[in-house]
């Protein structure tokens, strides 16, 4: 399910957000700018030379499961809503979102399940991330690649 779907659009609205600014890939895909009922405003780019600087002034951020996007996010202490790629042979990602999703530092979505996650999601329940002990997140890795575990 596309970040602009109708499903997705509409989630936004009832969570109280009125803007939404897309990243783009290099993919084929273009996003809507038109919302169906015009008051999701909805713009997309495809390069910026400073993400940070849009994710600064969100209120939200949607990402896919790269260790650096995340990671970026939770230091600007965004909330952040990982969408998990699940077509990775390898998908290291995925267990990353999904421990600190269980943490409580973001919420943790599949293409498909992401409108309903934005329709159920509280911020309320997220715990900020502190950056700083990266011991557990070391222990995880080695775990997952089967090195020693400290």
């Amino acid at each position: 399910m596309a970040v602009d779907s109708p499903e997705v659009k509409k989630a936004l609205l009832q969570q109280g957000y009125t803007d939404l600014l897309i990243q783009m890939g290099r993919g084929a895909y273009v996003p809507s700018k038109v919302s169906g009922d015009a008051t999701l405003q909805v713009d997309y780019f495809t390069f910026s030379p400073s993400i940070a600087d849009h994710m600064r002034t969100a209120s939200l951020v949607i990402s896919h499961a790269g260790s650096g996007s995340i990671f970026e996010t939770l230091r600007l202490g965004k909330p952040l809503i990982v969408v998990v790629n699940e077509d990775l042979m390898d998908n290291h990602q995925s267990e990353l979102a999904e421990e600190l999703a269980e943490r409580k530092h973001l919420f943790c979505a599949r293409p498909q399940t992401l409108g309903e996650t934005i329709r159920t999601m509280d911020l309320g329940t997220l715990v900020p991330y502190v950056p700083g002990d990266a011991k557990p997140v070391v222990n995880l890795i080695n775990e997952f690649l089967g090195f020693p575990v400290d």
